[in-house]
């Protein structure tokens, strides 16, 4: 692996450990170059309550492509509506050890208006 994906995959579990202290659901991110993925984790990680995508119809649906801020500010709003639906409000966001800015920070701010907490 790269050494930048290196000290990104290093941030990331040092992120995990401190959640897993918590002991609430969390809310784990994958960015790629094309999409972006999210997915709610139980607390103690065994088990997705909810996941959702940009490679989702219901997502793909009125966007250019699944690569910008608007697509995962609709990805944050759908994980955050499926949330709700299994019953959890309040989350630990983990951002996987990328920057909080972008599609990043716009999945984030669609969540919360969601209605989930963190």
């Amino acid at each position: 692996m790269s050494i930048k994906n290196d000290a990104r995959l290093r941030r990331a579990k040092a992120t995990r450990a401190h959640i897993r202290k918590l002991g609430v659901p969390r809310l784990s991110v994958l960015r790629t170059g094309q999409h972006l993925y999210a997915q709610l984790f139980t607390a103690d990680g065994s088990k997705v309550i909810a996941a959702a995508n940009t490679l989702q119809a219901e997502v793909k649906e009125g966007l250019k492509n699944g690569k910008n801020t608007e697509a995962a500010a609709k990805v944050g709003r759908i994980i955050a509506e499926r949330a709700r639906a299994a019953g959890i409000e309040k989350i630990a966001f983990d951002r996987s050890g990328y920057r909080y800015h972008g599609r990043i920070k716009a999945l984030a701010d669609a969540a919360r208006e969601g209605g989930l907490q963190f």
